[in-house]
């Protein structure tokens, strides 16, 4: 019991340092490409006042937002503001960067849950449909399909549902995350779930196809190996095969497919929450990229990348459960 808590201790500790690492060469690059974007903060900040501004107003607010210092200066007057847990200030929402986030995260965590379970599911499925059936008319269609999925952006397969099933049909409402006009406490469950179903099938149709060609390629790698063919020369049928032998074989190279995901998810949630209008996170990352809010940029790349890393230490924790091997391997 000590060794096995040693174990898992040791693999938490470096863990933990390989992500403040990648956390704080996240903060130097966006950081360096904020100060390099052509979009001036002081100045979109002045035409969101919506009102004439003098020339040593200007000079105060640009010492305010600390635009008259070096970058160097800034990054590390910003770096040790974040240590401490104030992330700034929104210039949009006229609000802490990290109210912004709590309030918005939610809709974008509920969002990614839905649409990485959908991708995982569909994926998982069809890929074994596809190896059981290979070189027949099932594994065709579907491979076709996915690589023709594969290739068409996040945000066209947006604009197509939005057309077809809200506009054409009706079936669901054009966009944002609750019924216009209602109170947040008075929206029902159903009316979230109803406002959620395009946008997370949109974006899990970004991630089910990498997902079903995976599994299609390991489960018919499975399903060559020598101990299949004894098991079927002992009289197994095609079902039991693929219930003992195939699904266990597959299962943890889809699992890694599936947490690898989590970058995808977040980076395609901008396209999918700009198209239906939804409140998360990746909508309030391109407003504040397109309004220069540098504080919200940095706070919610920030947070992007940190929910990334733990989403893939969960990833990591997992395999040591499903796989023994390589439990072994940390043993050795």
């Amino acid at each position: 019991m000590k060794g096995t808590l040693g174990r898992f201790v040791r693999v938490l500790a470096g863990y933990g340092i390989k992500m403040l690492s990648l956390l704080l060469a996240v903060t130097i690059l966006s950081f360096a490409l904020v100060c390099a974007s052509p979009v001036d903060p002081v100045q979109q900040y002045i035409l969101g006042l919506g009102t004439a501004v003098s020339p040593e107003q200007r000079v105060e607010i640009e010492d305010y937002w600390g635009g008259d210092k070096p970058p160097v200066q800034r990054y590390l007057g910003w770096l040790s503001e974040v240590l401490r847990g104030n992330l700034g200030e929104s210039s949009i929402y006229r609000r802490p960067v990290a109210d912004v986030i709590a309030q918005r995260f939610l809709n974008s965590l509920a969002l990614m849950l839905c649409a990485w379970a959908l991708a995982g599911l569909i994926g998982f499925t069809l890929g074994c449909v596809m190896g059981t059936y290979r070189d027949r008319w099932p594994d065709r269609i579907l491979k076709k399909l996915c690589y023709v999925l594969s290739a068409v952006p996040t945000f066209w397969v947006g604009l197509v549902f939005l057309l077809f099933f809200s506009v054409w049909l009706g079936w669901f409402p054009v966009g944002f995350s609750s019924p216009i006009g209602v109170l947040s406490e008075d929206v029902s469950l159903w009316q979230r779930l109803h406002h959620l179903i395009l946008p997370a099938l949109t974006l899990g149709m970004m991630s089910f196809p990498n997902i079903a060609l995976h599994t299609r390629q390991k489960l018919i790698d499975v399903l060559n190996s020598e101990y299949v063919l004894f098991a079927r020369a002992r009289g197994e049928g095609k079902w039991t095969v693929l219930r003992r032998h195939g699904l266990r074989g597959t299962l943890l190279p889809a699992m890694t497919l599936q947490f690898a995901s989590f970058a995808e998810l977040f980076g395609g949630s901008v396209l999918a929450e700009n198209v239906f209008s939804y409140p998360g996170l990746g909508s309030a990352a391109s407003a504040a990229g397109l309004n220069g809010d540098v504080p919200l940029l940095l706070g919610v790349t920030l947070f992007s990348a940190l929910f990334v890393c733990v989403g893939n230490l969960i990833a990591n924790l997992l395999y040591r459960v499903v796989d023994p091997q390589i439990r072994e391997g940390d043993k050795e």
